[in-house]
């Protein structure tokens, strides 16, 4: 057997072995459009904050503002309606291509992992809206979303774990600095989707 021959068939076993422990059929194209989709409900969000008057007169605490905090909960909800809208179309196309089951024991997997750090999550952020701790709602989504993405990331491409180390990061200044929460949640859900997915599309999806 021919040197070339072994080195080809050595790529079809470990292609082979990828697939049956790694979910690759993730789209980087729809990261990009999340990020997108991100951006234009921080663009909004921020022209709602921009035009909001307190009833005790202008101010920067907006994060502090009950009406101002559900005008860009509606959005956030909307902008991640439309991303796992979006994921799932493309994620399920992109596996039709590569002749692959969208719904095997490794996506089972990868769901499941990600299942704990966000439902637990939405929990806190549940608590936190009751308890009316509105400031630190954009921390909150940054650090379990990362959680979630790190926990997922042994299920499919490592590049994901890195994007949710960041998000992580950026989660954690929004702790610090809850004042700056739209544009750390903006700089994690908006241009780090984009760049991240930009370089999954081009190593993985060409």
């Amino acid at each position: 057997m021919q040197e070339k021959d072994v080195y080809a068939e050595l790529s079809s076993i470990r292609d082979l072995m990828e697939r049956s422990s790694k979910f690759i059929s993730l789209s980087g194209l729809s990261g990009v459009l999340a990020g997108i989709y991100a951006l234009a409900g921080a663009g909004l969000g921020y022209k709602l904050v921009s035009n909001f008057q307190s009833p005790s007169g202008p101010t920067d605490n907006y994060v502090f503002e009950p009406v101002i905090f559900w005008q860009l909960f509606i959005i956030a909800i909307a902008v991640l309606v439309f991303s796992l809208v979006t994921g799932c179309w493309l994620t399920m196309r992109k596996a039709r291509e590569k002749g692959q089951n969208v719904w095997n024991p490794v996506s089972h997997r990868l769901l499941s992992a990600m299942a704990v750090p966000l439902f637990t999550g939405g929990l806190f952020i549940l608590i936190m809206i009751s308890k009316g701790d509105y400031p630190y709602i954009a921390s909150a989504c940054l650090i379990f979303y990362g959680l979630a993405l790190v926990a997922g990331s042994h299920y499919t491409y490592t590049d994901i774990k890195w994007l949710g180390i960041c998000e992580i990061l950026l989660g954690l200044a929004a702790l610090i600095l809850p004042a700056y929460g739209l544009i750390l949640w903006t700089t994690g859900f908006g241009l780090l989707h984009i760049l991240y997915g930009s370089i999954m599309h081009f190593k993985y999806d060409r």
